[in-house]
């Protein structure tokens, strides 16, 4: 496979030559990627004369809409995504990682942290906790956060005995319970949470959660096709990987 990395100057010199020409370019991303692109996009439009078109969903949701073949020129889609290679609506050779992103396990800000510094630390919160809430990762169209954190529980062998106190609910809306303290603990990535009023605890353990992975395609059927290009190249680029690290993930795979 080949991997659209290009240095800085690459890019710059690519988004200068189309600068000319303004195109308005579509992306579809997971929710994960929302906080990384609110913060690339305006760049990318100033440096590029561009406009973005963005559209967020849950994972599963952005997913089957690049399967299916809905018009978007860049699609962001997470593992495993080999549905997406099967349907000739993405250019594989395009395939660019772009970040990873880890599960973190969020408190209402000042309340006291539990430990997670080992599987059987997380196992012994998840099971002492009164009250849990995590993104819905059912049906394949909803969170992969949620499908993330349903196969940590199911790792640890305590997936029918946690169900029973969990909450599922999606982005500011889980936060909310936190901030509230209707949960004791949300668990979700990394990049969702914003919420000023909240402390994040730490991620959870590489060996019941191994960070998720955002990888751009370009579209087969790109309406702007070098715009799209100049926009997948930004996305991997030194000054989108500052907005990765801001948004608490990592940048590339």
């Amino acid at each position: 496979m080949r991997y659209l990395f290009l240095p800085a100057i690459v890019v710059l010199t690519l988004c200068h030559a189309i600068g000319a020409r303004a195109d308005e370019v579509t992306l579809v991303a997971p929710g994960g990627m929302r906080c990384a692109i609110d913060r690339i996009k305006p760049d990318f439009e100033r440096k590029t004369g561009h406009v973005v078109k963005v559209t967020i969903g849950s994972g599963g949701a952005t997913h089957q809409q690049v399967v299916r073949g809905e018009p978007f020129d860049v699609p962001i889609v997470q593992p495993p995504y080999q549905d997406v290679l099967d349907s000739g609506h993405v250019i594989a050779s395009s395939e660019t990682p772009l970040a990873t992103v880890p599960m973190v396990v969020v408190v209402r800000k000042g309340a006291p942290k539990p430990d997670i510094s080992t599987p059987d630390a997380v196992k012994r919160m998840l099971l002492a906790a009164t009250f849990i809430s995590y993104p819905d990762g059912a049906g394949g169209r909803g969170g992969a956060a949620g499908v993330s954190f349903d196969a940590t529980q199911t790792k640890l062998g305590i997936f029918e005995q946690v169900q029973p106190k969990v909450k599922r609910i999606q982005g500011v809306s889980l936060m909310q319970l936190v901030t509230r303290g209707d949960i004791d603990v949300a668990v979700t990535f990394s990049s969702e949470v914003t919420d000023p009023d909240v402390d994040v605890v730490g991620q959870l353990p590489r060996e019941i959660s191994v960070p998720t992975g955002l990888v751009g395609f370009l579209s087969a059927r790109a309406k702007a096709p070098e715009a799209a290009r100049a926009l997948l190249s930004y996305l991997a680029s030194p000054d989108a990987a500052t907005a990765y690290r801001a948004c608490g993930m990592q940048p590339g795979r």
